[in-house]
């Protein structure tokens, strides 16, 4: 069972006027900038571990690289 599509925490107006601060993709393929936003939102705010997010917000490396970055 393909897992259930993120809840998206961010706009698309509002993930436009944030999109200047986000890093620069050095050639890999990036990841969905909002769904990856939404589970850093979804991670702090619930106060979980970046392992422990659900399942739509995967990959859950990505998520704990880029709010380091």
């Amino acid at each position: 069972m393909p897992s259930p599509r993120p809840p998206f925490l961010l706009t698309p107006a509002l993930l436009r006027r944030l999109s200047h601060h986000f890093p620069l993709s050095h050639g890999v393929p990036r990841v969905d900038d909002r769904r990856v936003l939404s589970g850093i939102i979804y991670v702090t705010r619930h106060g979980l571990q970046w392992r422990d997010a659900p399942a739509a917000y995967e990959p859950h490396k990505s998520l704990g690289n880029r709010f380091v970055r």
